[in-house]
């Protein structure tokens, strides 16, 4: 992947946003690597989070729940999709709520464990936060290599890759060992976070973030 170029840091607003509702997260079902689309509900929930009509490029997973809700929230925007970008693989636990698998050992097993072991057939938190974390880092790096820095770059995913980034970006004291501090950065759905990032050598820190309840925050 490309590094910052020479010459001194660079600045630049990074915006996360988690896509719509679909009919499993209606369900609290558990879905990562499942395609399911946006729900009517979860189109309309994105229609009401905000339109803009004047961002030229996202960049999205390649699931279709994502993609949809780009194209609702960000209609003229070019979609730059990026696979690393794509939610956790619950593998087994898949398609499934917690209480279908509560008498399941394995499930109850990762529970006890603050979710951070692997899922049967699927990643570990330590697997999906280097692979999501990658995908996010990957796109500042390669935006601020370019001869023009964007002011700003919209990131649209998943409510994990969101937990992802900002559990790397942000790193308060006391969390680093603290597996429960990643779920600190839940947000709901058309919900996310916008973050001033300074992009060195070493790649990018946050600088300062903040909430976002919709599109029409930004």
């Amino acid at each position: 992947m490309t590094e910052p170029k020479s010459g001194g840091d660079r600045t630049l607003e990074l915006v996360l946003l988690r896509h719509g509702s679909t009919a499993g997260n209606a369900e609290h079902r558990y879905v990562g690597r499942t395609d399911e689309p946006l729900s009517q509900a979860g189109a309309r929930e994105a229609r009401e989070s905000g339109v803009r009509e004047d961002v030229g490029c996202v960049y999205v997973s390649p699931l279709l729940r994502v993609r949809q809700t780009a194209a609702i929230c960000f209609p003229r925007a070019r979609q730059m999709v990026v696979d690393g970008l794509r939610e956790m693989d619950f593998g087994d636990f898949e398609g499934r709520t917690a209480d279908q698998m509560a008498d399941d050992p394995a499930y109850r097993a990762w529970v006890d464990g603050m979710c951070v072991g692997r899922c049967p057939g699927g990643e570990s938190r330590e697997e999906f936060l280097a692979r999501s974390w990658a995908a996010v880092r990957g796109v500042v790096l390669e935006a601020v290599a370019g001869p023009e820095v964007p002011l700003r770059l919209i990131i649209v995913a998943h409510g994990g890759t969101v937990m992802s980034a900002m559990s790397k970006l942000v790193r308060a004291e006391g969390q680093d060992d603290d597996p429960l501090a990643y779920f600190s950065w839940h947000v709901g759905t058309c919900q996310g976070f916008r973050v001033l990032l300074r992009v060195d050598g070493e790649g990018p820190h946050a600088l300062g973030w903040s909430r976002l309840g919709g599109v029409r925050d930004l």
